[in-house]
C-alpha cells in the first residue's frame, strides 16, 4: 500500500528536488490552496494512477450561523422499535437557500439548497432541508448523533455552533434517554456519498466532521485509504478528489494519531462506496 503526506513541506521539498534534478514526472504537483478554515497550504498530491486529493479554495463563511436541537423525544410504535422525533433551531443561517459559492458550480450541488446533515451513527447522512425529521430506531439501543449545518453543495460548516452531537439511549419502553455529552475524540464520514453521474464525476468534494480532537502535522491525522491507495490529511476543512474512475470506489477514513496508530473508540473509522457513471 502507497501513502501520501499531504502537507505543504512535502510539495515544497518534491518542488526543490525536481528544480536540482531537472525530472520532468509530471506524477506529484503542488499547487496553493486555501482551505475553508483560513489556513494557507501547499498541498496537491497526485497518483500514478491520476488520482488526486487537494484541499479546496475558501468557502463561503456563515458568521453566528448557529444550530440547536430544541427537542428530541421518542415514542413506542410496535412491538421492537419506537419514533424518535427531532427537532432543531436554526440561527443565521436559511435552509433551502442556495449558496451562492464558485464550489457551487463545479461540484454535486444540491437543487433545493443548503441543508442540514443528519449523521446518525455515523451512517450515510439525510440532507434535511426542513429542521424536523423522524426515524423509527430499534428498543434497548444506543445511537450517536451528529448535525451540522451544511451549503447547498454539501461542505460542512466546522464551527462548534454550528454543530451538535449528542448520544441517547431507547429503552425496552421505548423512552428516550440523553446521555452526556461525548467526549471521547470522534470523526464522522460526510462526503463523498451514493452516486454521481456526468459532470459531477470529475470533482468529488471530500469533507468529513471532527468533534473532541483537531488534526495537525504534529497531532493527530485523519488517512483516507481510497481504492487501496492512501493519502494523510493533517488539516481540517474540505478536499477534492479528481481522478477517480468509473464505476465502483472505495473510501475509508481513519482518525489516527501522531505516530499513525488507528486511535480507539466508537466513531473513528469509517468505510463508504460510491459509485460513478458516465450520465
Amino acid at each position: 500500500m502507497k501513502y501520501y503526506r499531504i502537507t505543504g513541506i512535502t510539495a515544497a521539498i518534491a518542488f526543490l528536488i525536481g528544480v536540482v534534478v531537472g525530472c520532468n514526472n509530471s506524477s506529484n504537483k503542488g499547487a496553493d490552496h486555501t482551505d475553508s478554515m483560513g489556513d494557507t497550504d501547499t498541498t496537491t498530491a497526485q497518483k500514478m494512477d491520476s488520482i488526486s486529493v487537494s484541499p479546496i479554495a475558501d468557502s463561503k463563511q456563515f458568521p453566528g450561523a448557529n444550530l440547536e436541537i430544541a427537542s428530541i423525544t421518542a415514542e413506542k410504535v410496535g412491538a421492537d422499535s419506537a419514533k424518535v422525533t427531532v427537532k432543531y433551531d436554526v440561527k443565521n443561517f436559511k435552509l433551502t437557500e442556495m449558496t451562492e459559492d464558485a464550489h457551487a458550480a463545479h461540484m454535486a450541488n444540491s437543487h433545493d439548497g443548503q441543508h442540514i446533515h443528519f449523521i446518525l451513527d455515523n451512517k450515510p447522512y439525510t440532507a434535511l432541508y426542513k429542521p424536523e425529521h423522524s426515524v423509527t430506531l430499534a428498543l434497548n439501543s444506543e445511537h450517536y448523533l451528529l448535525s451540522f449545518l451544511s451549503r447547498s453543495y454539501h461542505e460542512s460548516i466546522k464551527t462548534s455552533e454550528a454543530s451538535k452531537l449528542i448520544k441517547f439511549n431507547i429503552d425496552a419502553t421505548g423512552k428516550l434517554t440523553q446521555e452526556p455529552t461525548p467526549k471521547e475524540p470522534s470523526l464522522f464520514y460526510s462526503r463523498p456519498k451514493g452516486e454521481y453521474k456526468g459532470d459531477e464525476t470529475k470533482n468529488l468534494l471530500l469533507d468529513f466532521y471532527l468533534v473532541n480532537t483537531s488534526i495537525a502535522p504534529d497531532g493527530n491525522k485523519i488517512t483516507a485509504d481510497i481504492n487501496g491507495q492512501t493519502f494523510t490529511l493533517d488539516k481540517w476543512g474540505p478536499y477534492e478528489i479528481k481522478g477517480l474512475p468509473m464505476g465502483n470506489n472505495k473510501i475509508k477514513l481513519t482518525l489516527v494519531d501522531k505516530e499513525g496508530n488507528a486511535i480507539t473508540g466508537d466513531n473513528i473509522s469509517i468505510e463508504r462506496d460510491i459509485k460513478l457513471v458516465e450520465k
